[in-house]
């Protein structure tokens, strides 16, 4: 995967920034293994409880404020790369190749990492008596957690770490994308779709593409796990 050389940002951005960026990504990650070595699992049927829903709208409000404070006194729109690609055109074409590459990718580790079963929140049917919190379920996996989780990474993560070469950026915002999930048997699975996302943000030069290329696997993951067909 290539890149178009370093991205577009109007001032470096201090180290103080990135550290404060890599304690935050970093005590995800804490959080998300520690979840893990309690022996808590989440209930079968997440998908379906308002309950989930409130809490990671809680979550991510409380993860965009953290990132506007460490991005505070920088102009906002250009450190999350907040503009559009030079051609939409052109940046369609590179994201059905990245997501081409995490479907691929995904299907050639699944007989070995069940990372979806690991994950716990994609339901195995539909429950049509509990459509509503089904929705509001799915706006979040869909819609939120793509937008905050690329602001993030692809966004304040990749800017901070670009002056330090693009292929740094795509390959740690990746790697750190991969493990704030708080997983082991899906972390390459899901490093393998962090860095396929930062290659798009890299070569698009705008935080964009990489959402809504998110938005659209994570939607399309959902439909087809409800639906019977994943």
């Amino acid at each position: 995967m290539g890149s178009t050389g370093a991205p577009h940002v109007a001032q470096p951005p201090s180290r103080g920034r990135l550290v404060a960026w890599l304690v935050f990504v970093l005590a995800l990650t804490a959080l998300g293994y520690a979840g893990r070595v309690d022996g808590s699992e989440p209930p079968d049927d997440i998908a379906f409880r308002y309950s989930y829903a409130l809490a990671a709208l809680v979550q991510y409000a409380v993860m965009l404020g953290i990132l506007l404070l460490i991005a505070r006194g920088h102009p906002v729109r250009e450190l999350f790369a907040m503009r559009r690609p030079a051609s939409w055109w052109r940046a369609v074409g590179l994201g059905a190749a990245a997501l081409v590459a995490i479907w691929i990718g995904g299907a050639a580790l699944a007989p070995f990492l069940d990372a979806t079963e690991e994950q716990g929140l994609v339901p195995d049917e539909f429950d049509s008596s509990r459509v509503g919190a089904f929705v509001a379920f799915f706006v979040v996996v869909t819609f939120l957690a793509p937008v905050v989780e690329e602001l993030t990474y692809r966004g304040l993560g990749f800017a901070l770490l670009a002056p330090y070469g693009v292929t740094v950026a795509i390959l740690l915002t990746g790697v750190l994308f991969g493990l704030a999930h708080g997983l082991l048997i899906a972390l390459p699975v899901l490093t393998f779709f962090g860095i396929a996302v930062a290659w798009l943000r890299a070569r698009t030069d705008s935080i964009y593409p990489p959402i809504a290329l998110h938005s659209l696997f994570n939607g399309t993951a959902l439909i087809l796990s409800v639906s019977g067909v994943g």
